[in-house]
């Protein structure tokens, strides 16, 4: 196979593109490095298309690793032909390689191997010759192989043993595999039946039947979830004689020969007992895998608008954990993200309830601190909390202050983390929840790459997928969204660090250690003092590390230290300096640059087109983060409970999550209410994520409102969307 080809075609680029981006990701850079900083290599391919060339990359690299293997193995027992190999260059998929291995491959003991040790293959090739006439009947040609010593004792057992090799031999044909696998896709049904009494959240499946080809994704993991916890029992239902009707136009090639019952029944045995139970399991791996796929598409694409929702700057938070027997903690913390005070207090049910104790607390620290905003976890007694928030706000008159509701989602698993322990060694628990909580809404980013990217509970299915594959990919996109924000290099935590281009978490770990023996980096140059940081780690990771008050203002942008040069010369080329960057008086730079030309500059400067648009975008807004023009987080005053919803209602809400049959809105009330797919726009849209992303501020209309169940349905039809 030719890789390069093939990756061209898949992802609609030109071959030379995909061979020079190859050589960058196999000269071992990164790929937020190959994506930012080489885009004249690769025709500027985002980070996403890199990863999916990666990703393909791999797997058919593997798929010709595995081909050479099979081609070497089959050539072993000398049962290589021009056919074959023919056949294994051919094949597209892993599937179709371990189909042409299949009938070499070293097999337990089966009831072909052991009519194959009496010696009955040549009667069953004698049969499959499948002539017009025969010398003798087959009783009397397997007569023949009667032998007391190799058991064959009767014509009807070595009849039997001859149509076992045969019918071993058809199950094990690739053609006849691929033909029937191809037709399970196209014409088979999943079907799912109540295996255990009582009810459950599998009661829409119980008595379930749909055709493969319209089976939405997130019902197969669904099924596959009900059928792994004994709640259902789960099948592939394909039409039995339109299976055997294509099987037989293959193998039966003379239907007048004196062979063909003896073939026909064996067709139907080779079917039933061999091919359909295989081809079954294959099929439905297959439609999990795919699943899996679709489903780590949606949460990668959550967990990356998650990521990059708006940080909270420049804010003043306390953070709220709530509970009831425990009471809820806080922990008030700076601008910077310092914690200058916790405390305990207990205004929810429980054995030491104390309200008004509770309130002044709250309102001392409000004052003391000059608090802008609180940030209150969405966990247990989260109503309860809010409630209580909401009252002390109403009154409070010193100054103007909102709260807001946080995800709570993997915050225990910080909290209980090694990484916590080292933070806030003298903290409990509870306490690192309630910073965690406040820091989240400061930055999202920051905070959340302290937590595994399945914890933090924007995706669906995901304990049900492949746990190393959902890994790698929610990895990347933490990796994608640190890399293109960037990272101050004298504040971030080495969890932060880790993600960065060329960083190992070791040389993450050196980095902080090097920064608190010798006090702040006062350049990015001063990074190749750090152990594990050579020439290499520092090529890929010098452009996404900020030193916010570096003498070189360059460094706190994201020119590249190799592109320092063509930066220097395109401001003095129209009469700038690095003091002026400094100043922010380069507004007029991007109108002279457009007057010269793009084109006859680059050739001056010895750059691309991208590089010199990426330059003067940083040189323009040094320091920036692009998460900025992201909606901010929605900031609330007062309460609303989910029985002052009507009808009609008009309502603004935060997308807290997007699943394939819709999205779950935050509106206030403590329980998100679903916006399904088919009330999300008044246009047919194929995936929720067409529509609404993780984050998006959004204006919905209420549809329905079910007290008792805690249900909301919303829409946006006739809505501006």
């Amino acid at each position: 196979m030719d890789i390069i080809k093939t990756l061209a075609k898949e992802l609609g680029l030109k071959e030379d593109q995909v061979t020079k981006t190859v050589e960058l990701m196999d000269e071992g850079n990164t790929i937020p490095f190959i994506a930012r900083y080489r885009k004249e290599v690769t025709g500027s391919l985002d980070d996403v298309t890199l990863r999916t060339l990666f990703d393909r990359l791999t797997y058919l690299r593997n798929m010709d690793k595995r081909r050479e293997e099979i081609y070497a193995l089959i050539d072993a027992q000398g049962k290589m032909t021009p056919e074959i190999a023919l056949a294994l260059q051919n094949a597209k998929a892993l599937v179709e390689l371990e189909d042409i291995y299949l009938p070499y491959r070293p097999k337990r003991k089966t009831r072909a191997s052991v009519a194959r040790e009496k010696g009955l293959e040549p009667l069953a090739q004698l049969i499959m010759e499948q002539r017009d006439s025969y010398e003798r009947t087959f009783e009397e040609e397997a007569a023949l192989y009667l032998s007391e010593e190799k058991g064959v004792e009767t014509p009807e057992q070595a009849l039997a043993g001859a149509c076992d090799i045969i019918a071993e031999d058809i199950a094990n044909t690739a053609d006849y595999r691929k033909m029937l696998r191809e037709l399970c896709f196209s014409h088979g049904s999943i079907v799912s039946k109540q295996d255990k009494e009582g009810d459950s959240v599998y009661e829409g499946y119980y008595d379930f039947s749909e055709p493969i080809s319209k089976l939405r994704q997130h019902r197969i993991l669904a099924i596959n979830r009900g059928e792994k916890e004994e709640y259902l029992k789960v099948s592939l239902e394909l039409d039995e004689a339109l299976a055997i009707a294509k099987l037989s136009a293959h193998v039966i090639t003379n239907s007048h020969s004196p062979a063909t019952k003896i073939i026909a029944d064996t067709i139907l045995d080779s079917y039933r007992r061999l091919l359909f139970p295989s081809l079954e399991r294959e099929v439905r791996a297959q439609l999990f895998d795919d699943a899996c796929e679709g489903a780590m598409k949606v949460f990668t694409d959550n967990l990356r608008n998650l990521l990059m929702t708006a940080p909270l700057k420049g804010k003043t938070v306390l953070g709220y954990d709530p509970g009831f027997r425990t009471g809820c903690k806080l922990a008030v913390v700076d601008r910077t993200g310092k914690v200058l005070e916790t405390a305990v207090i207990y205004p929810t049910d429980g054995p030491k309830k104390n309200v008004e104790g509770s309130r002044a607390i709250v309102l001392r620290l409000l004052r003391k601190w000059g608090i802008d905003v609180v940030a209150i976890g969405n966990g247990t007694a989260s109503r309860e909390s809010e409630l209580f928030i909401a009252d002390i706000l109403r009154d409070y008159t010193a100054k103007d202050v909102t709260y807001t509701i946080v995800s709570e989602s993997g915050a225990s698993v910080y909290s209980a983390s090694k990484l916590a322990q080292e933070e806030f060694p003298d903290f409990d628990v509870t306490e690192r929840s309630a910073v965690s909580i406040a820091r989240r809404l400061q930055d999202p980013l920051a905070e959340l790459v302290k937590i595994d990217p399945k914890a933090i509970g924007v995706g669906q299915y995901q304990h049900d997928m492949k746990q190393a594959r959902l890994s790698e990919a929610l990895g990347g996109v933490v990796e994608g969204c640190v890399n293109s924000v960037g990272v101050d290099v004298n504040t971030a935590s080495y969890s932060l660090l880790s993600y960065i281009a060329g960083i190992s978490a070791a040389a993450a770990k050196n980095i902080v250690a090097y920064r608190e023996a010798n006090g702040e980096f006062v350049s990015r140059k001063e990074l190749l003092k750090v152990p594990k940081i050579g020439a290499k780690a520092f090529e890929q990771c010098a452009g996404f590390l900020r030193i916010t008050d570096a003498d070189e203002i360059l460094d706190n942008t994201g020119v590249h230290p190799e592109s320092y040069d063509i930066a220097r010369k395109l401001l003095t080329k129209f009469g700038y300096s690095e003091e002026d960057v400094k100043a922010s008086k380069l507004s007029l730079l991007p109108m002279s640059v457009d007057k010269y030309g793009k084109t006859k500059l680059c050739e001056e400067l010895g750059c691309g087109v991208p590089t010199l648009e990426d330059i003067l975008t940083e040189l323009l807004k040094p320091g920036r983060d692009i998460r900025d023009a992201a909606p901010p987080p929605c900031l609330r005053t007062d309460v609303l409970k989910i029985e002052d919803l009507t009808e009609g209602m008009l309502l603004t809400g935060t997308v807290r999550n997007v699943v394939d049959f819709g999205a779950f809105v935050d509106i206030g009330v403590h329980h998100d209410g679903l916006l399904h797919i088919s009330e999300m726009s008044d246009k047919f849209i194929r995936h929720p994520s067409e529509a609404v992303a993780v984050g998006d501020v959004i204006e919905v209309r209420v549809k329905s409102v079910d007290v008792k169940k805690q249900r909301i349905g919303l829409t946006r039809k006739g809505l501006k969307n």
